[in-house]
């Protein structure tokens, strides 16, 4: 019988369309604006119309979001994260192209920390050549690989030795190119109205308006209210586990009426997850398909991070918790749990991941986050 429901948001209860989007921008920013590599200064502005963003988003992900579809295969469910191997595998391939000449300044870029001053450093010396961006180029370099989720990072590094010739770990783990591209990419998200509070520092880029209030749902607002109406009544307890930021979260399930149906003790948010790693005080992820998210989900944010990641796996009673994602590493960290999964079609590959979700044996697969009403029944 099923006691606790755990909802992923992006691709289920909401679009992942405006996060990609978002990811689009600030990776294609993150090349050709003047405050990062500037490679096409003149090409940048702030405020793009819907048919400019989708070429955008073609020209970064492919046309049919090829790119975006690996990295989730591969257990990548964070946005930031798939800018930052997006665009760190660009900036090695533009540096591939100088390595003859400035082999020198390459291997000192590749020694330290790359920050935003770094980046804008790289640019002026692109900017003597005539170099050339291609980004699908990562299909070809990533699809033979055998890395899955942070490993990806890792495996930056491995590219850059094969085509730099530079041994480096700066690629590994969250560093300054990775909060670099982490700001970047809220200020794309949330506009100019809420970067500083979602991040904590200024815009470095001002004049965007953002997607925060452009939300669109994955069922009617009204459905997704009574099928959580409907589990509550059943006295099952209902939590979030989402890799969106708390901001993200919060916001769009006030202005949808949908707070009131929650404990904010049981939303756990990405931020929730950035937090708990660095009280680790080492470079591990805790996100998905991590279990961390969902085990604080269930267990309830108050709870410590030695007192989760000391929680034997698979737990206790985990058929009495139902999990409910759309993407590989929801069912991942489902699995690691012990408890059932239920993969949603509304996701970035829609029903195409069918047949993922049945070779990694999903205990239910949906059209719709409102199918999750039939599962309960029938328990």
């Amino acid at each position: 019988m099923i006691k606790t429901v755990l909802f992923d948001v992006d691709g289920v209860l909401l679009s992942e369309e405006h996060y990609f989007d978002a990811s689009a921008l600030t990776v294609w920013e993150l090349v050709i604006s003047d405050n990062y590599l500037g490679l096409a200064p003149g090409k940048f502005k702030t405020d793009y119309s819907a048919a400019e963003i989708k070429e955008i988003r073609e020209t970064v992900f492919g046309e049919d979001d090829e790119i975006l579809k690996l990295m989730k295969s591969r257990g990548l469910n964070a946005n930031w994260d798939m800018i930052y191997l997006s665009f760190s595998h660009q900036l090695i391939h533009l540096l591939s192209q100088i390595k003859d000449s400035e082999n020198e300044r390459i291997n000192n870029w590749l020694k330290e920390p790359i920050t935003r001053e770094v980046l804008t450093e790289i640019g002026s010396v692109l900017a003597n050549y005539s170099v050339k961006t291609d980004f699908h180029l990562f299909v070809n370099d990533f699809e033979n690989s055998t890395e899955t989720k942070q490993e990806l990072f890792n495996y930056l590094n491995q590219s850059a030795e094969e085509k730099l010739g530079v041994k480096t770990t700066i690629f590994s783990g969250i560093g300054p190119l990775w909060s670099v591209c982490e700001h970047t990419s809220q200020e794309w998200y949330v506009g100019d109205e809420n970067v500083q509070l979602s991040t904590g520092r200024p815009s470095v880029q001002l004049g965007k308006k953002g997607f925060l209030a452009n939300e669109t749902t994955l069922a009617t607002r009204a459905d997704i209210a009574d099928l959580f109406t409907f589990l509550k009544e059943l006295g099952i307890k209902i939590g979030i586990g989402t890799g969106r930021p708390e901001l993200e979260t919060i916001q769009p399930f006030h202005h949808l009426d949908w707070l009131k149906h929650f404990d904010i003790n049981h939303i756990v948010t990405a931020d929730d997850v950035l937090i708990a790693e660095k009280q680790l005080g080492e470079k591990r992820s805790l996100s998905k398909p991590d279990p961390f998210t969902y085990i604080l989900g269930l267990k309830g944010r108050e709870t410590s991070v030695e007192t989760c990641l000391r929680t034997p796996l698979p737990i206790e009673n985990g058929e009495e918790v139902l999990v409910v994602g759309d993407s590989l590493a929801d069912i991942l960290a489902a699995k690691q749990i012990g408890c059932k999964f239920a993969a949603v079609l509304t996701g970035l590959s829609g029903k195409d991941a069918r047949i993922d979700f049945e070779k990694h044996e999903a205990d239910y697969i949906l059209d719709t986050v409102l199918d999750v009403r039939g599962i309960i029944e029938k328990n």
